[in-house]
């Protein structure tokens, strides 16, 4: 009796397979943002196509629990999403619904040319830039350097990204980004080349040519999406899997990007100056070894009375004040202290805090989103470590050449 009982189970499993309609939904939809225009028509056709499949299966998955699952959840997502049930669908069809201006798709389209090994999954890397400046590099090392006037953060076959520094006070070798220019080179069919240009005070919603994207039809290929109107924009390129953050915070702008490292690790021998890939070269960086040297302020040095008059923090007010956004005493919180006392001008606490939101939002892997200084961690090289502890920087103070 133990064996039949078994053998029907096993059957009903077999023949039932909601699995791989769920999959084809997954696959159908990972992709697709919800921010950008064409999501709800994209949504409901692979919503279409998931119960269509499901249908297909009634009978053999009526005992089911999945099954009935799926059919309840299908029916409030097309609920909420105000889903026609009558409509086109997506394809299931790999060979069909391959979208050659989809990354996404690419790695799953490879699945289904006959590979005998399934390829493996994507890897994204982060770069971001903020501050005075503070750099990340797409090898999670963290430098602070000069780096005055134009530099390529990120010059590759792909994509193109320029950043212009100028001194953030005077007497001072720091500086900050007023001026960001991206190029994003034209490829196949799916994007003729797009130029944006951000500096201070004009941080537009749209490419240099007047477009809001590049691509034709809903799904559109390359987009630039408004957060916050003259603060903060986002630009989505489909068609390379890249996402690039750009925001302006009191004078100066920051900038964070999350690309494919195939992608990344496509350029030229003479296209290796990029800030992203490689960091800074040593003679740009402010950072000693990785050791920052604060400032020295009036009350840090209390017999020589002076402060500069640009600051008006201490090293206890700028903690106090980094703090207040910043709970975790990571690299981040570091950066806001040491551009508090270079400068006094408490924006730099909201990039520091804003930078590290993109971080959560765009680097890949959790655990290296925050680095700390006593740690190496984070895929940080030796000589990479930003600080000793906050007690152990009155031991290193230097002034600040």
């Amino acid at each position: 009796l133990y064996h039949v009982l078994c053998v029907g189970d096993c059957q009903l499993q077999t023949s039932c397979r909601i699995q791989k309609c769920t999959t084809d939904f997954v696959s159908l939809t990972s992709h697709l943002n919800s921010a950008l225009e064409g999501f709800d028509l994209e949504f409901c056709k692979a919503l279409r196509a998931y119960s269509a499949c499901t249908y297909r299966n009634s009978k053999v998955c009526r005992g089911n629990l999945v099954y009935h699952s799926a059919v309840l959840g299908i029916s409030d997502l097309m609920s909420q999403r105000n889903c026609s049930k009558d409509g086109p669908t997506s394809s299931t069809n790999p060979e069909l619904s391959h979208d050659p201006c989809n990354y996404s798709g690419h790695t799953e389209a490879r699945k289904h040319q006959g590979e005998e090994k399934t390829p493996p999954p994507t890897t994204y890397l982060f770069c971001g830039l903020f501050g005075d400046p503070h750099l990340r590099t797409f090898k999670d090392r963290f430098q602070t350097c000069k780096v005055e006037g134009a530099w390529p953060l990120v010059d590759n076959n792909y994509l193109s990204v320029q950043v212009t520094n100028v001194p953030v006070v005077p007497g001072s070798s720091a500086t900050a980004t007023n001026k960001i220019t991206i190029i994003f080179k034209s490829y196949q069919d799916c994007t003729d080349q797009k130029v944006y240009q951000a500096v201070t005070d004009d941080l537009p919603a749209a490419f240099v040519d007047g477009t809001t994207s590049g691509g034709d039809g809903n799904t559109k290929s390359l987009q630039i999406v408004e957060k916050v109107s003259g603060k903060y924009v986002e630009m989505h390129a489909r068609y390379i899997g890249t996402t690039v953050y750009i925001r302006q915070l009191g004078h100066y702008l920051t900038l964070a990007i999350r690309m494919p490292q195939e992608l990344v690790m496509a350029y030229e021998e003479s296209q290796d100056l990029q800030l992203c890939v490689n960091g800074c070269p040593s003679s740009e960086r402010i950072d000693d070894s990785g050791h920052l040297p604060l400032p020295v302020m009036g009350q840090l040095l209390p017999q020589s009375g002076a402060a500069h008059p640009w600051s008006v923090y201490t090293l206890e007010t700028a903690t106090t004040k980094c703090h207040e956004k910043m709970l975790v005493k990571d690299i981040y919180f570091y950066s806001c202290v040491f551009d508090l006392l270079t400068t006094g001008d408490a924006n730099f606490t909201a990039a520091a805090h804003s930078a590290l939101q993109d971080v959560e939002a765009l680097h890949p892997r959790k655990e290296h989103w925050h680095i700390f200084p006593s740690s190496g961690g984070g895929g940080l090289g030796k000589g990479s470590k930003v600080f000793v502890g906050i007690g152990l920087v009155c031991f290193i103070l230097v002034a600040f050449l």
